[in-house]
């Protein structure tokens, strides 16, 4: 349980990166950031693997570049239902969602390093 909630309070920490490192990503406070970074996971169980299964044919058409506006959609999905977390836009999305990913395979890499498997 307490590597869940390390793992939570660093994806808020990596969603506040994202708004100092893109201007068209922007969460209001720490407390939104939990919020929006526990409803970005929330929709990544969730909705992320009927979207894929739904959208498979597209995806293997290009050769897996549409996961990436599957991302997309869901870091915007989650900014919509969200006060305190606000996207401009798709493309925002998009780019805001890459860089929350490179952000989260860090914290991955160092939770796996820090409390091992």
């Amino acid at each position: 349980m307490g590597r869940l909630i390390v793992r939570w309070l660093l994806a808020a920490c990596a969603l506040l990166a994202v708004t100092y490192l893109y201007s068209g990503v922007e969460v209001r406070s720490f407390p939104s950031a939990l919020l929006a970074a526990a409803v970005i996971g929330l929709f990544n169980v969730t909705l992320r693997p009927v979207l894929v299964i739904l959208t498979l044919p597209v995806t293997v058409v290009t050769l897996g570049l549409f996961l990436f506006v599957i991302n997309a959609l869901l870091f915007w999905a989650a900014a919509s239902v969200l006060d305190g977390f606000f996207v401009a836009g798709f493309g925002a999305a998009l780019l805001g969602s890459l860089i929350y990913s490179v952000l989260s395979l860090l914290i991955d890499q160092a939770m796996r390093a820090i409390f091992g498997r």
